[in-house]
């Protein structure tokens, strides 16, 4: 079962199995429900990238169970690990540095790929590099980024530069000065946009995870058909909150009792969906503004995390970089949601800049980007 599960990333050609690739980094990743390991190197070439799936298992439940979740990747992270060094064409030895999650994330999860990279980096002798799982998602868009403006030509994004970060648990807008480096401009309130996305996706009986459904529900749709606020866009300040949007829904849902056509729920997707968007945009703008105050003169616009794969999210923010003379970036579909090879670039920035660990830590719950 765990085979079968097991997904070997198609990079597109990225990072071959050449001589002299530079530093060698094995990344893991098992801060939520993928068990995820990579081998990166420091040229920017991803060599392999092993991801085991626990989706099926959480299905039925229309979210994320801890407890199965931890059960999971114990029972995953033997293979995986061995897969992405086999795909790779590498042995443990060839390694140059071991990375992995230790936060923020799912305890339970943290503590199995956190416990396996400290056991390969204590038998091996071989430096270790404790990453936080956010900056993962805040330095990906440096290892493979794309430009929407011009895909063929991937964007050097440079420091600093702007970063929305957003996934099922997080929605931060981030000054990111370098690495380590991290100024919050704004955050969410309550509910995080990729939780809004899975909430309103649960009350229409779409199915789990609920943001790629609502998406291509969307795409075929009105946004106009149906009106929802936008909360604080009309008040100053970076800040989101998403828990009025998703209340309006139910509360619309209540009064419009299933069952629903399927031209009804693609228009109450691409609805819902422009409203989220709205209050991205104009929370963003803002904190362009709040950037310059900040004596930064951030060039990219860049979007992180489960969300970014998100069509309407990635248009209207090239829109929004193009109209203030930045550019946009984001991370290739398969760098959007958890993965170990965003785990092994972090670990290469950190680890070049001597950030290893030297003596035990415990892995955090909870570790905001602006603690590093």
């Amino acid at each position: 079962m765990i085979d079968d599960q097991i997904i070997c990333m198609d990079m597109g050609g990225a990072g071959t199995n050449t001589a002299g690739s530079g530093t060698l980094c094995l990344g893991i990743e098992s801060s939520c429900d993928e068990t995820s390991a990579a081998i990166v190197d420091s040229n920017r070439n991803i060599l392999s990238h092993i991801i085991y799936s626990q989706i099926p298992q959480h299905q039925k439940y229309g979210g994320v169970v801890p407890e199965l979740a931890a059960r999971a990747h114990i029972l995953a992270i033997d293979e995986v690990i061995g897969t992405a060094l086999e795909r790779a064409g590498k042995t443990i030895d060839d390694i140059d540095v071991i990375a992995a999650t230790a936060g923020p994330g799912l305890i339970g999860g943290v503590l199995v790929g956190w416990m396996a990279a400290t056991g390969i980096a204590q038998s091996t002798g071989k430096p270790l590099v404790a990453v936080n799982h956010l900056e993962g998602h805040a330095l990906v868009p440096r290892l493979m980024a794309t430009s929407a403006v011009d895909a063929a030509t991937p964007a050097a994004v440079e420091f600093p530069y702007l970063l929305m970060l957003a996934s099922g648990g997080h929605c931060q807008i981030l000054l990111v000065r370098g690495v380590g480096q991290y100024e919050l401009i704004g955050q969410t309130l309550d509910d995080s946009a990729g939780e809004a996305f899975d909430k309103v996706s649960k009350m229409l009986g779409l199915g789990y995870p609920g943001g790629p459904i609502v998406d291509a529900r969307a795409r075929c749709g009105n946004p106009d058909a149906f009106r929802f606020p936008r909360p604080l866009c009309d008040k100053p300040g970076c800040d989101f909150s998403f828990s009025g949007i998703k209340t309006a829904a139910r509360t619309f849902l209540d009064r419009n009792p299933a069952p629903h056509s399927d031209e009804f729920i693609n228009d109450f997707c691409a609805a819902f969906q422009a409203a989220v968007v709205d209050c991205i945009v104009n929370r963003l703008e803002h904190a362009m503004a709040d950037a310059r105050v900040r004596a930064a003169a951030p060039k990219f616009l860049v979007v992180a995390g489960g969300v970014a794969k998100n069509s309407a999210i990635r248009a209207a923010m090239e829109k929004l970089a193009a109209g203030h003379n930045m550019t946009f970036a984001a991370p290739p579909m398969n760098l959007c949601t958890d993965n170990g090879a965003m785990i092994a670039w972090a670990g290469l920035e950190n680890y070049r800049l001597g950030r290893v660990v030297t003596s035990p830590i415990a892995p955090r719950p909870r570790w905001p980007l602006t603690e590093l």
